[in-house]
Formats: structure tokens, C-alpha cells, sequence
């Protein structure tokens, strides 16, 4: 498994993004497919999980999930979220250090985002729908009101169909680009295109914030990667954002600590 992770040591942020290597799951979701949802044997699943936290250091009951459905929802979280159900949002914000806020991809842009001297992480899924939709302004706007200055929140975007693959109508282009027009583009063939990437990055740069980083890969061109363009039945990617704890600060607690307290 290469996990991309980017550990900003000096204040604690760390974003992570998975590719598709590692894991338990059978064909056609092989082998590390995080996704819940998607066909996949849950055991396998459940397995991979483990191993993506583990390669990372982190606690797999400490990871939160969202039940994506390319909306503009933002959850707030303070941990974990046990036997309660998990909420159908496409953006999670946290202010609990050791808490990793995780998002699924496979084509649509995983966008993390950190401050870490607010103390203050988010995790969002930002597909073409999201997008328009402002997901990403809603976000940063829930980041802000937990403690955050955009000019001090890092922004990391993983994996996510280029614009130069991401082919569309030509009707739905101009839908896209009337809402964010840095999302028109063209495919690598002359036909019309959405640029997602380009689109989320023009956002946070609205939004006030500067630091801001994209992964090269295209997820329909690298086979190293799950696309749901490419493969329609395949495997879900993963980002993960978490804040480590402050020297003599203990990590979020389990469920099952939480449970046993």
C-alpha cells in the first residue's frame, strides 16, 4: 500500500490519501477499498480500514465517517460516532485533536483541511455536485465559526478526475461554469469538460485561503487509483485529516472507553 501522507510535524496536521494496494478486498474492488457502500464484502472492508489506520498511526475506532451524498451539509463532530447513526453529509469539522475526519472518493476531489492553531480540522466531498452546490465555502465557513482564520487553514486536495478527462454536456459545462467558471474546461480531446479540482482550489482561494496543495494523479487515468468513470463497479479512495495531540493532551477517547466510563 502507498498511503500519501503529509505530516506537517511542526504543528501536528496531517492529511493522508490512500491508493488502491494493500487490502483484503476480491475483484473488482481491489485490494484496499475503503467504501462501505459499493458491493464490497463488509468483513473486507472492515479490514481494510484497520490497515489504512494502522499504516498511519492512527486508531481505527478514532476514524469518523460520513454517509456522502454530494450535498453542502457540514457535520460537526467531537468524536466518534458509536451507535448512532451516521449523518448523510458531505463535510465533517472537528476541534478534537487525535480525531481523524476521513472522506471516500473515487473520481470526485477528497478535500482536507487544517488549522492547526485553532486546533481545527475538516474532511469534505466535493463531486461536481458539491461543488456547484458550495460545498467547499460551507466548510471553510463552519471551520471559522469552530475557532479558524482562513488565512492560517491548509488546504490539501487528493486524487480526483482531471480536468482534461472529466467529459460532460456541453449544457452541463455551462451550468457547472455559471456557478464557478475556474470548473470549464475541455477533455485532452476537444470535447466539453468540467475541471473539479480547478473549481475547488478557486473556492478556497475565495475564501481566504492560501495554502493550498493538489495531488498530480487523475484518478481515471491512473490504474493505481479506483474511478467510478472508468470502472463503474470498483473500490472507494480515502482521505484522512487528523490533528496529533499536544504534548501531555491524550487522544480522543474510543467508543468503547467512552462506553466503559
Amino acid at each position: 500500500m502507498t498511503v500519501g501522507h503529509d505530516a506537517i510535524h511542526a504543528n501536528g496536521a496531517h492529511f493522508a490519501f490512500t491508493d488502491r494496494w494493500g487490502g483484503v478486498s476480491a475483484v473488482p474492488y481491489e485490494e484496499l477499498n475503503l467504501g462501505g457502500a459499493v458491493g464490497d464484502e463488509p468483513g473486507a472492508v472492515r479490514a481494510n480500514r484497520a490497515i489504512a489506520a494502522r499504516a498511519l498511526g492512527i486508531d481505527p475506532e478514532l476514524v469518523v465517517w460520513m454517509n456522502q451524498v454530494h450535498g453542502k451539509d457540514v457535520a460537526r463532530v467531537e468524536g466518534p460516532w458509536g451507535e448512532a447513526a451516521v449523518p448523510s453529509v458531505d463535510a465533517l469539522v472537528t476541534a478534537r485533536r487525535g480525531l481523524a475526519l476521513a472522506v471516500l472518493t473515487a473520481d470526485c476531489v477528497p478535500v482536507l483541511l487544517a488549522d492547526p492553531v485553532a486546533g481545527v480540522v475538516a474532511a469534505a466531498h466535493a463531486g461536481r455536485p458539491g461543488m456547484a452546490a458550495g460545498i467547499v465555502p460551507e466548510t471553510v465557513a463552519a471551520m471559522v465559526s469552530a475557532g479558524a482564520r482562513p488565512d492560517r487553514i491548509m488546504a490539501r486536495t487528493g486524487p480526483a478526475v482531471c480536468g482534461r478527462c472529466y467529459e460532460v454536456p456541453e449544457k452541463m459545462r455551462a451550468e457547472v461554469a455559471a456557478v464557478e467558471p475556474a470548473a470549464w474546461s475541455e477533455t485532452s480531446w476537444g470535447t466539453p469538460a468540467v475541471d473539479v479540482v480547478a473549481g475547488v482550489h478557486a473556492q478556497l482561494a475565495a475564501a481566504g485561503v492560501r495554502d493550498r496543495r493538489a495531488s498530480r494523479f487523475c484518478t481515471l487515468e491512473s490504474k493505481d487509483h479506483y474511478s467510478y468513470r472508468r470502472d463503474r463497479t470498483t473500490g472507494r479512495l480515502a482521505g484522512y485529516v487528523w490533528l496529533a495531540p499536544l504534548s501531555g493532551e491524550t487522544e480522543a477517547p474510543s467508543p468503547a472507553e467512552e462506553s466503559a466510563a
